[in-house]
């Protein structure tokens, strides 16, 4: 194989706010795996949270290059298996583990989703997000996109008034995502509410590490709830299904697509909903996570939504929420 490593400053439609942070522009990794003059790409992006830059993840590859060039490539399982352990962070390992999928893909000929045995006949429809921002200004971001499903950012001190005043102007589905912004008295009090408002879930109201709060709130919540931050990697799953109604899996997180399939299997298997989400990333890492469609219960890829320019052609979103597979096999995906 031969790696290519591009860094990218994605622009966005707006300022993405949520309740710990804001930015403006999205800088990201494409992973570049060729072999036998076919091309697969990964996608990662920086993440202050998580301490992850761009910079760091180019050079925790560039270290592994020259073994990983010389290596046969038989499966992404395979290279993620021979990855893991090798001091790459998840981040880093996602990247590679998306290109090598695209890549066996297109050496195979097929979507991911037909090898892996699913057909997107049937899917669930990705949320638009809106970030956290004075209230007209998630007014205005919301009738710029009508959309059936939103995602709203929240952790204010008046967080049931933004959602009240966000209903008035549509009748779509609203999942709330606080971002450990609550407590757990916050919640159970804010719950009844935002049900009563159209609220469908609540993503990871509370910190990561507060596992006694999500115990009260899994037993007493009138809404469900999903782990967000309190979900990384596929160990957590299990705990997580003893404290939360569902996971949302990142696959930056989680280190790629391979960890992230056994996760699905594990959560179907403890009897809790699926999601998976992403990190505003461009069309390259939101063509990867579009071929698990078919095995989620619930969706948020809509980072290349996000962005004012894209760098990749793959997915495409239409306006009704439906999606239009690529044509390329893999994850379809080639940059522009």
């Amino acid at each position: 194989m031969e790696i290519q490593l591009k860094k990218y400053i994605l622009p966005l439609k707006h300022t993405f706010g949520i309740s710990r942070e804001s930015h403006d522009f999205q800088d990201s990794l494409v992973v570049g795996l060729s072999l036998d003059g076919k091309t697969g790409y990964g996608e990662a992006t920086a993440n202050p949270y998580y301490q992850i830059t761009v910079e760091g993840m180019m050079a925790e590859i560039e270290a592994l290059r020259a073994t990983l060039e010389a290596r046969p490539f038989t499966t992404p399982g395979e290279l993620h298996a021979f990855l893991t352990g090798s001091g790459l962070s998840n981040f880093a390992l996602c990247a590679l583990d998306l290109a090598a999928h695209d890549l066996y893909g297109k050496l195979k000929g097929r979507p991911l989703y037909e090898i892996w045995g699913t057909a997107p006949t049937s899917y669930p429809t990705t949320n638009y997000t809106i970030g956290l921002a004075p209230m007209e200004k998630m007014v205005e971001k919301m009738q710029e996109t009508p959309w059936p499903i939103y995602k709203i950012k929240l952790g204010t001190d008046h967080d049931v008034a933004l959602v009240r005043e966000l209903r008035k102007h549509t009748d779509a589905i609203f999942r709330i995502d606080a971002n450990c912004a609550w407590t757990a008295k916050e919640t159970m009090e804010n719950a009844p509410l935002l049900k009563d408002l159209g609220v469908e879930f609540l993503e990871q109201p509370l910190k990561a590490e507060d596992w006694q709060g999500m115990e009260q709130l899994m037993h007493h919540s009138v809404l469900p709830i999903i782990a967000d931050e309190s979900c990384i990697v596929e160990a957590d799953v299990e705990k997580c299904a003893l404290h939360f109604n569902g996971i949302n899996i990142k696959l930056t997180k989680c280190g790629g697509l391979t960890p992230a399939l056994r996760m699905i299997k594990k959560a179907k298997e403890m009897g809790i909903k699926v999601m998976v989400g992403c990190m505003t990333e461009s069309t390259v890492g939101i063509s990867a996570v579009a071929q698990l469609l078919p095995q989620l219960d619930y969706v948020d890829m809509d980072g290349a939504m996000l962005l004012k320019e894209d760098i990749a052609t793959g997915v495409r979103i239409l306006e009704n929420g439906q999606v239009r597979f690529p044509e390329l096999p893999g994850s379809g995906v080639a940059l522009l």
